[in-house]
């Protein structure tokens, strides 16, 4: 019987206060499968660079549940001799239930989102979700507003989070992080993006946590830069990677109609998407 306890994983505390105070941006990219955590742990590796790797409720269950992602996670660390700081994070979690399975099973860090309730019950949840974390060293990211667009079938329209609202959600929680939805979107955008960079800088000011962008896809680079000034800790991105993936594999599915073999189609994406991935993180770094 494999051990993996001998497999150390980190949470988001001291890599996001880091990137607070150095203004820079840690990266968040979402795995789907082995070959794209491979992908992502070689590019940290390669660029010596500490990284979030995000799993949504829809992955881990594509994946074959929390058990199997924090086992191939802490496994392939282990076989590629990683050697640079990676988070195992629940992205997204729905419920108290869903992100106490994610702790359970070894994940380092956690979103609970409770934007989709009347704040009060926001908070209630989020420090349900806090006071169970803390008891296991994991850290907790919340949510106040909503980020618009939709990701692995879940669809919000946009809503801004206030000022005063951040400092009570935060008062009352004790979140390692924030995300307050300032006008990003999951997806692809539609339109010219509008971020609400006032409000950021006085939720940075206001508040002694890091801030995380959700919706990083699609940005142009000098308003994740401007984001970065303001206080943005962590961004997430998805949508780029798996776009690139998927024009490269396509690409190789019309070059080569008689390839069938399932590793030669999905490893077709992969330089593609590792360059996406290493792009983001120099933009994110100020490189």
């Amino acid at each position: 019987m494999i051990n993996l306890g001998d497999t150390m994983l980190v949470n988001t505390s001291k890599m996001l206060k880091e990137a607070k105070v150095n203004h820079y941006a840690v990266p968040h990219f979402n795995i789907n499968n082995l070959e794209w955590t491979r992908y992502l742990l070689e590019v940290a590796e390669e660029t010596n660079t500490p990284l979030i790797l995000g799993v949504s409720e829809g992955a881990c269950k594509y994946m074959g549940g929390f058990d199997v992602v924090t086992g191939l996670v802490k496994n392939l660390i282990r076989d590629l001799n990683i050697t640079t700081d990676i988070c195992l994070h629940l992205d997204h979690g729905s419920s108290f239930e869903v992100c106490k399975n994610a702790i359970d099973s070894g994940f380092t860090s956690v979103m609970i989102d409770g934007s989709k309730y009347p704040l009060e019950e926001n908070i209630r949840l989020t420090k349900q979700v806090v006071d169970y974390a803390k008891q296991f060293d994991v850290t907790v990211e919340g949510e106040i507003g909503a980020i618009g667009g939709s990701e692995d079938g879940v669809s919000n329209e946009l809503l801004y989070a206030k000022l005063e609202d951040c400092i009570k959600f935060y008062q009352e929680t004790k979140v390692d992080s924030l995300a307050p939805a300032l006008g990003s979107v999951h997806g692809l955008y539609k339109g010219e993006p509008k971020l609400d960079f006032v409000t950021m800088e006085q939720i940075r000011d206001a508040l002694p946590i890091p801030l995380v962008l959700h919706g990083g896809t699609g940005l142009p680079d000098d308003i994740i830069r401007k984001a970065i000034s303001c206080g943005i800790a962590k961004i997430n991105i998805n949508t780029e990677l798996q776009i690139a993936w998927h024009e490269a594999v396509m690409q190789f599915v019309k070059d080569n109609p008689l390839k069938y073999d399932p590793r030669k189609v999905i490893g077709s994406g992969e330089s593609a998407l590792k360059t996406a991935a290493i792009n983001k993180i120099h933009l994110f770094s100020g490189k």
